[in-house]
C-alpha cells in the first residue's frame, strides 16, 4: 500500500516547483497551458477570444454599423486556457551498498516503467541518476520512451561510496538544461537516500548543493527516507529534505507502488 505525502506537504511541493511560464500540456496537474478550457480573455492569450474582443471594442466605444463591428488591433483578445501540465521527473537513487541498493533501484525501475507506460496520456519525461562510487551516473537521460528506459536500466551496478552532493548537482544540471529547452515543463526531483554523503566532498558540500537547488527554485522535490530502521536513526534524510525545502517521506515497504504513489500526490 503506497504511503503518500500529507496534503499540506503536497501544497508545499507545488509552490516550490511552480514555473512562472506557461506549462507544457500534459495530463498530471492542473495548469495554464496552450490547450484546454478557456478561463478568461487576455492580450497575451492563444487564438481568438470572441467575447473578450467584443468587450474590448465596446469599452473603446466601438459601435455596430450595418450589422458589423469595426475592430482595432488593440481590441483583439486571445484565450487563457487551463488544462493539465506534463512533468520532468528526475530520480536520484543511492546505489551504494548491496542488497538495499538493489531494492532501491528495483523500486525506481518499476516506478519508471509505470510512469512511462502512462506517458502517452501524461506526456511525462523521466530521468534516473545513480549515486555510487566516485561519481554519479546519468543512467537514463530524460526520455518518454519505455523501450529506452528498459534498455538503460536493465543491468545497473551497485556498491561503493555515496557521492550524494555530486548526484544532486548532476540532477540540478539536468533540470536546468531541460528548463532552458522546455521552460513550461515542471520538474520533480525524487531522492531515494538515507541522507549519508560518504563521498570525498562530505556533508557540508551536500548542504550547500541542496540550499542552491532550493534557492534556484526550478524543481519541486521529495526525499524518500531509506535509512535502515534496524540501526539508530541519524535523521540525515530529514535534514536533506529540510535543506531542499522538501518533505521527507517514509514508507513501510519500498517498492514501485510506493514510489509512484508518492509522485501521484504532486
Amino acid at each position: 500500500m503506497p504511503i503518500k505525502a500529507p496534503p499540506f506537504q503536497v501544497r508545499q511541493l507545488r509552490r516550490s516547483g511552480r514555473n512562472v511560464q506557461e506549462a507544457a500540456p500534459g495530463r498530471r496537474q492542473a495548469a495554464y497551458t496552450r490547450v484546454g478550457s478557456a478561463v478568461r480573455a487576455s492580450t497575451t492569450g492563444h487564438g481568438f477570444h470572441l467575447v473578450g474582443t467584443l468587450r474590448a471594442a465596446a469599452d473603446r466605444g466601438a459601435r455596430i454599423e450595418n450589422g458589423c463591428v469595426k475592430f482595432q488591433p488593440e481590441d483583439v483578445r486571445g484565450a487563457v486556457r487551463r488544462g493539465k501540465e506534463s512533468n520532468l521527473i528526475v530520480f536520484v537513487v543511492d546505489a551504494s551498498g548491496s542488497m538495499a541498493a538493489r531494492d532501491r533501484l528495483s523500486a525506481v525501475t518499476g516506478a519508471v516503467h509505470a510512469l512511462l507506460g502512462d506517458a502517452y496520456q501524461r506526456r511525462d519525461r523521466v530521468a534516473v541518476i545513480s549515486v555510487r562510487g566516485s561519481q554519479p551516473e546519468l543512467l537514463l537521460p530524460p526520455t518518454s520512451s519505455i523501450d529506452i528506459a528498459h534498455r538503460r536500466l536493465n543491468q545497473v551496478k551497485t556498491g561503493g561510496r555515496t557521492p550524494l552532493p555530486e548526484g544532486l548537482q548532476l540532477a540540478h544540471e539536468v533540470i536546468e538544461r531541460e528548463h532552458r529547452r522546455e521552460p513550461g515543463r515542471r520538474a520533480i526531483m525524487v531522492v531515494l537516500s538515507d541522507g549519508r554523503a560518504t563521498g570525498k566532498s562530505g556533508v557540508q558540500h551536500l548542504r550547500q548543493v541542496a540550499d542552491t537547488i532550493a534557492r534556484r527554485g526550478l524543481t519541486a522535490a521529495v526525499v524518500i527516507d531509506c535509512e535502515n530502521t534496524a540501526r539508530i536513526k541519524l535523521g540525515l534524510a530529514k535534514e536533506l529534505a529540510h535543506n531542499l525545502g522538501a518533505p521527507c517521506v517514509e514508507v513501510a515497504e519500498l517498492n514501485a507502488d510506493a514510489v509512484t504513489g508518492i509522485i501521484s500526490a504532486f
